[in-house]
């Protein structure tokens, strides 16, 4: 273990650009045609005088962190709004100490300056997600390293509040490929796409299938059990055609207010000779209940048939060992709950022995920074595959500078390959090459075009 460094937040600069769906998206009580990426900038300082930049970038994804139907887009986007300038300023207003320290010490009273605007943890939590990785990735620049060895030597100080983390942190070893979990969201066609977009890239689960080689996949469910039923036969008879074994996740979106629904749902499924195979290759449900009753409700029934995982729930610190002793059996990392909360976490499951796992989700990443800081974080907890969707409803890097596409290109070939003019990502059988990620700095070769992004309002 590396003594961790003490660093300053010496500014911080946020902007945005906008992102516009190829293909609309379904999600909860939400359906995503556009939004928002933010993309942060910030100045640290060491205590030996260097100074050096970071950057980081995370979608501003409306009816996730905040369900409330009450509020519209944009309100959701201006609570991220806020959630970031009030880390920001608490950030830049702190004294000498480590990255972790600064996430840490910050932590409740960033909590409470949003809750007091009605604004929830997981809202909250967003602003740090968002700043702590470029802070992170400003440490790894000036000191030399990548951000594997930054997190495998301890660089930032984390601090496991119940036991030793650090020989969990040295013992990491990333991997140079990870799977991609397709995820088939509520309005996805399966076979045939009566709206067709004619871009050229996959549309149908069926294409996606024959053009990516995928074998993990994500299915989201609605609730509404006799629709669920239909949609998940007709997706299970795309997959049956395949002779590969596959591996599904069920996504409830919190759709259900008990478990007994959730329940149903299984019985059903497990009943259905059409969906044997289906039901076989279920590894883990993601948050299926309601976060307003998630963590007062007692899941071990439902995890001894299948493993439940939070989610949504997951808006605070001591979130998953609360949910360990409702019969959670897993907890899912997104770099927008934060970094080192998905690292804690990580160390919580391999602690605690067999039956605990994690999960890489994903909130539409985009190509560039977003989904390359997110793949490797995931990677280097050791999860061998992760939901990744930004690919599929966006156009990788389209709308983007050419010069910017071309250096992402450059730096990351193994990630990324242009095609119609375009910058993709690059998914063969089913996998992601990332050997690339590990290099000097947090997961990327290539910086954003700053000068054509606007500059993000206060929230």
């Amino acid at each position: 273990m590396s003594e961790p460094t003490q660093l300053t937040v010496c500014d911080v600069q946020l902007y945005e650009r906008d992102v516009t769906l190829r293909m609309p998206f379904r999600f909860g009580v939400v359906t995503l045609r556009e939004s928002p990426q933010v993309f942060a900038k910030v100045r640290i300082r060491l205590a030996d005088g260097r100074e050096g930049w970071g950057h980081s970038a995370e979608m501003l994804a409306p009816k996730w962190f905040d369900k409330n139907l009450e509020l519209s887009n944009e309100d959701n986007f201006d609570q991220l709004r806020h959630a970031l300038t009030t880390a920001a300023t608490l950030y830049k207003g702190s004294d000498p100490t480590t990255a972790f320290g600064l996430f840490r010490g910050n932590y409740d009273e960033q909590v409470r300056i949003c809750d007091a605007r009605g604004d929830g943890s997981l809202v909250a939590c967003y602003g740090p997600a968002v700043l702590d990785r470029a802070i992170l990735d400003a440490l790894c620049r000036l000191q030399g390293v990548s951000f594997y060895k930054a997190v495998q030597a301890n660089l930032p100080g984390i601090v496991g509040e119940e036991f030793d983390i650090n020989p969990f942190l040295s013992a990491l070893r990333p991997s140079t490929h990870i799977h991609a979990r397709h995820t088939v969201g509520m309005v996805d066609p399966i076979r045939e796409n009566p709206e067709p977009v004619g871009d050229g890239l996959p549309e149908t689960l069926q294409e996606v299938i024959a053009t990516y080689g995928h074998r993990y996949f994500k299915i989201k469910v609605c609730g509404d059990l006799e629709e669920d039923v239909q949609r998940l036969q007709d997706i299970a008879s795309v997959l049956d055609d395949s002779p590969n074994e596959y591996v599904i996740s069920l996504d409830g979106n919190e759709q259900y207010n008990d478990v007994a629904g959730v329940m149903e749902l299984l019985d059903r499924i497990e009943g259905d000779a059409a969906l044997n195979r289906f039901n076989n290759s279920i590894l883990f449900i993601e948050q299926p209940i309601s976060r307003a009753v998630a963590l007062d409700v007692d899941v071990a029934a439902l995890s001894a048939r299948k493993p439940v995982i939070l989610d949504e729930s997951d808006g605070f610190l001591g979130a998953f060992p609360r949910g360990r002793e409702l019969g959670y059996r897993g907890v899912s990392s997104k770099t927008c709950k934060g970094l080192y909360k998905s690292i804690l976490n990580a160390a919580r499951c391999n602690h605690w022995g067999e039956g605990y796992f994690m999960t890489g989700e994903d909130l539409t990443t985009q190509a560039g920074l977003g989904v390359q800081q997110d793949l490797a974080l995931v990677n280097l907890l050791g999860i061998t595959h992760v939901e990744r969707n930004g690919h599929h409803y966006v156009n990788g890097m389209n709308g983007v500078p050419g010069a910017e596409q071309a250096a992402f290109c450059s730096a990351h070939p193994d990630m990324y390959h242009s095609a119609d003019g375009v910058a993709r990502l690059q998914i063969s059988d089913g996998q992601i090459a990332i050997g690339s990620l590990d290099a000097v700095g947090f997961a990327y070769g290539a910086v954003p075009d700053f000068s054509v992004m606007r500059e993000m309002a206060n929230g």
